[in-house]
């Protein structure tokens, strides 16, 4: 069998060989590839799902490069037309800073309008909220996000949006997949030269007045109702190297806050990433360099966003004046329990308020939501997930019911002008939350406490294996295999409950996800990540104290390694 496979890769990296010659990049990897690179270049086709393409640049089947995205585009130009009426054949591109992220937009545009579909694309680098807004705004059936979030700087990737502003549910990547799949690489792909206003007027730019309504959407999201805060805070901001510098400042200075040091070596799109290779404020080590800058300018806040602008991490300073960065759990937490008390202080309150979380985000959450009288809706993974509960709410009537939503993997979303997450939008409530605070002489970790003092301490951490090239793909899978079949204990806990979303539970789509319900009020949820080479475990600890939880999640992970050893 192995025989076979191996015959099939080599027959394609021929044919690459002799057809992709239109780049130049491509071409000379192709020349230089050794049998190795083959292997792992051409073993398999880059893996569609909904959150549509990622993989390392280069040349192969199993890469991005622009025949792969060629490739996709020509499949969903198929799907957009056989699911929607001439009139709705519109689809929105945006990309962000990484390496070939322009051209791989280019080369998508290109192949809609060879296909007679319209394209909209922003004129310069774009977050990924920033997309998702605009094709609702104008109405598209589509959009694309040029991409691969808070990856290594070798990886791109290629999001999907529906016309709901959504990520692609996976009804719809599967149709999808079914017409890429019908596609030969280089025989059925149309394709056009790129340029805007031309290609028979099918390509043109999005306005600056769709670029200007987000920036006021959010902006709207403030939840002060009139109160009064300095906002004289000193705030030391990262867009590290990606999409978000202008439109985070934007917002910001236009809501009063001018007292804002970037960290100019983080500064300017660069897919590089020269200071930080791997570029995810979820990282300590990509937070490092904006945390010297906090230090030396005496900031109350750091504020770091990813390349396209969807997560946002923070840094405040402790009692001694060192500065502590909370995690995307501690974030949400901070920012549900402020909007909450906010609306309710102001008579703001729906009648029917709702949070939106994922599984795995900290279950802390719905006891404060609790408290304020905020209904919690637990989604899978996927912050799409909570996009399309805005949108179960919207048909029902109820939009402004939901208030809030957020994962534990630092995504935020306070309003339903978008359906993903949002770090302009987080960036800005953190802001506005901090100033609020300490206008009143307290600081955010003062607030964190008490919630820890009410609620008592819950410990969530998140533990990623990577498994790279076929081997490891098929390692994973034997993995979780060994985990549906079952466990008693995990480290020192017992397991009371073993929920298995394969099988669709709650409601929920079918996911590979189990989530193990243990002793003493903690939890474990495994599951291989939708984008990356990766297995991911997620761990609740309840205790009486930080210390004890953390001694107990050690002992978690290690009762963990042998299974992924």
């Amino acid at each position: 069998m192995w025989g076979q496979v191996k015959m099939e890769f080599d027959e394609k990296y021929r044919r690459w060989l002799k057809r992709a010659t239109a780049d130049k990049d491509i071409s000379e990897e192709l020349k230089a590839m050794t049998e190795a690179d083959t292997e792992d270049a051409f073993y398999r086709d880059l893996a569609f799902g909904t959150g549509g393409l990622r993989g390392v640049i280069g040349a192969g089947t199993n890469r991005m490069n622009v025949y792969t995205v060629a490739k996709a585009s020509q499949g969903l130009a198929d799907y957009v037309k056989k699911s929607f009426p001439e009139c709705r054949w519109k689809i929105a591109v945006s990309y962000d800073s990484r390496i070939k992220s322009d051209l791989f937009a280019q080369v998508a545009a290109g192949v809609f309008a060879a296909n007679g579909i319209r394209v909209y694309v922003y004129k310069e680098l774009m977050p990924t909220p920033c997309l998702s807004y605009a094709v609702r705004s104008l109405g598209c059936s589509a959009g694309i996000m040029v991409t691969a979030s808070h990856n290594p700087s070798r990886y791109n990737g290629y999001k999907v949006y529906g016309a709901d502003g959504c990520q692609i549910t996976t009804e719809a990547a599967a149709e999808i997949l079914a017409e890429i799949e019908k596609l030969d690489i280089f025989d059925d792909v149309k394709n056009t030269d790129y340029s805007i206003d031309s290609a028979d007027g099918l390509i043109s730019c999005i306005s600056d007045d769709v670029y200007t309504a987000f920036v006021e959407e959010v902006k709207k999201q403030s939840v002060l109702f009139g109160d009064e805060i300095n906002r004289d805070v000193s705030i030391v901001y990262s867009p590290l190297n990606g999409t978000g510098l202008k439109p985070v400042l934007r917002t910001l200075k236009e809501s009063g806050y001018t007292n804002i040091t970037v960290v100019s070596e983080q500064e300017q799109p660069d897919g590089s990433f020269p200071t930080c290779p791997y570029p995810n404020p979820e990282i300590k080590e990509a937070m490092a360099l904006g945390m010297e800058y906090a230090a030396k300018y005496h900031a109350d806040l750091l504020l770091a966003t990813d390349p396209d602008c969807d997560r946002v991490g923070i840094a405040v300073k402790n009692e001694s004046g060192e500065y502590v960065l909370l995690s995307g759990n501690e974030t949400g937490m901070l920012l549900l329990d402020y909007i909450c008390s906010q609306r309710l202080r102001h008579g703001r309150m729906p009648e029917d308020p709702v949070l939106v979380k994922t599984i795995v985000t900290i279950d802390m959450a719905e006891r404060i939501a609790a408290k304020y009288g905020v209904r919690t809706v637990n989604v899978l993974t996927g912050f799409k997930f909570i996009g399309e509960q805005i949108g179960l709410l919207e048909k029902q009537g109820k939009a402004d019911s939901y208030i809030f939503g957020f994962e534990e993997s630092y995504g935020y979303l306070s309003g339903s002008y978008v359906r993903d997450k949002d770090a302009v939008d987080g960036s800005f409530l953190i802001c506005e939350m901090l100033a609020y605070y300490k206008t009143r002489g307290i600081s955010l970790l003062d607030r964190l406490n008490e919630l820890y003092g009410e609620f008592g301490y819950c410990l969530n951490t998140l533990h990623s294996f990577t498994f790279e090239g076929s081997a490891g793909f098929e390692k994973m899978q034997a993995i979780m295999a060994k985990f549906h079949e079952g466990l008693d204990t995990i480290g020192p806990k017992k397991v009371l409950t073993t929920l298995d979303y394969s099988k669709g539970l709650d409601g929920l789509p079918k996911s590979d996800v189990l989530k193990y319900l243990l002793d003493g009020n903690c939890s474990v949820t495994v599951r291989p990540s939708g984008t990356e080479p990766k297995l991911k475990t997620y761990i609740s600890i309840s205790a009486e104290d930080k210390e004890t939880a953390i001694e107990i999640e050690q002992k978690v992970v290690e009762a963990l390694k042998e299974y992924f050893s």
